[in-house]
Formats: C-alpha cells, sequence, structure tokens
C-alpha cells in the first residue's frame, strides 16, 4: 500500500490533468451546468474532504501549471489565493473535518520524524498552529486549507499516516 501512495502522489499532476481534462470534456460536450459540477465537489467533500481542488479541478490544473507544476516554486505560496471565488473550494474546505476520509496519524508506530510536517504545504506555512503528529498543535489533515495533497502520506518512513476511513 504504502508503494501505491507513493507512486499515485508522485503522478498527481498527471492524474489532475486527465481528471481536470475529463471533468472539462464532460462539462463542455454535455452542455453540463455549473451547478451539477460543483454539487458533485461538494459531494466528494463530503466523502474524502478537498480533494477536488487537487485531484479534479481543471482551473486547479491550470494554475498549478502556472505556479510551477506543483513544486516548491516561487508562487507556490500562492496556491491558495486562486481558491478564494471557487465554492467547491469554500465547502470542501468546510467539509475536510467531517469527512468520511481523513488522515490519520498512528500515534503508536509513529516515530516523530518530522517528515510528513515538511512535505506539508500547511505546516510549512504555519509551524506554530499545525502539524501532523504532534498532538498539542491542530491536525493539518483537517484544516480548511487541505487539499488532500498526500504528500505527508507518502512521506512517512514506517506508514504510522494513512488516508482512510
Amino acid at each position: 500500500m504504502k508503494k501505491t501512495t507513493k507512486f499515485i502522489v508522485a503522478k498527481r499532476i498527471f492524474i489532475l490533468a486527465i481528471l481536470g481534462g475529463a471533468v472539462y470534456a464532460v462539462t463542455s460536450y454535455f452542455n453540463i451546468s455549473i451547478w451539477y459540477v460543483v454539487l458533485f465537489g461538494i459531494f466528494t467533500g463530503v466523502i474524502f474532504g478537498k480533494v477536488f481542488c487537487r485531484w479534479m479541478c481543471p482551473i486547479g490544473f491550470i494554475m498549478e501549471m502556472i505556479m510551477g507544476g506543483g513544486s516548491q516554486s516561487q508562487f507556490s505560496n500562492m496556491y491558495q489565493y486562486h481558491k478564494m471565488g471557487c465554492p467547491i473550494a469554500w465547502a470542501s474546505g468546510f467539509l475536510n473535518k467531517w469527512s468520511l476520509f481523513q488522515i490519520k496519524v498512528d500515534t503508536d508506530s509513529c516515530i516523530k520524524c518530522g517528515k510528513c510536517d515538511k512535505e506539508c504545504y500547511i505546516s510549512t506555512l504555519e509551524p506554530q498552529k499545525y502539524s501532523l503528529y504532534k498532538p498539542e498543535k491542530q491536525q493539518s489533515g483537517s484544516s480548511y486549507s487541505c487539499s488532500k495533497c498526500l504528500k505527508c502520506v507518502a512521506a512517512c518512513p514506517n506508514g504510522s499516516l494513512k488516508y482512510k476511513m
């Protein structure tokens, strides 16, 4: 499972291109109302959390290409700004705390190496507030801004972090 997660996370931009392109193609070809896309995004938010933005959004794909393809570029701190007007980002971000799938840490097997926090863009931007493994801080995986890129899960050396129900 660990290798599968690492592979999927490594191919996230490619997956985003395919799924984002499919969302755009289906809505354009079948002339589907944007409200159905919003409802679909909210539905995925209930189940998976804020995954639509990082894994399926056509505009998210374009913005990631502009900002450096998801790498740590000079624009990486601007990642959240293009979502301010998106109702899917608002709803699914709000649902992150209560979605069925969550990023969970097994405190018994966690070695507290901090690799997950180094990969998490939320923990690196606000280390005083968020952490994936420090119990005294807020869990960054359930924060409004977490869009489930799953880099933290892939970075965990012993599989203490999992994305599951």
